[in-house]
């Protein structure tokens, strides 16, 4: 799950916490679901990317299968016309992850 969440959640914990705190909580994001705050999860993305690997938690494997399964969604999903697109990038910046880069699956590439 280490290596998973870490493969997805792309963004160093400075661009997130800078993401994080210069996006106001819910502009422009949603989730799958209603229930789901994703500017919350992705405040838990950023404490646990500064944790070390034996400093887990069974909440934080939890959290981090959540995102990662989230993330693949979304990725999965993506618009077929600008992947800058507001609010499906945002969402996924909330939680980590940055589309625009390189190291980015999209499409059938997210599944793995």
């Amino acid at each position: 799950m280490w290596e998973n969440f870490h493969g997805l959640v792309n963004m160093a914990s400075p661009e997130l916490r800078d993401w994080l705190f210069n996006t106001p909580d819910g502009a422009d994001t949603y989730a799958p679901e209603p229930d789901i705050d994703i500017h919350a999860l992705g405040l838990q993305v950023l404490q646990i990317k500064e944790k070390r690997r034996t400093d887990i938690t069974s909440t934080d494997l939890d959290t981090m299968r959540e995102v990662s399964d989230l993330i693949r969604g979304r990725l999965q999903n993506a618009p077929e016309t600008d992947i800058n697109d507001d609010p499906w990038r945002s969402t996924l910046m909330t939680l980590g992850h940055d589309p625009t880069r390189a190291d980015s699956p999209r499409g059938p590439d997210a599944e793995a």
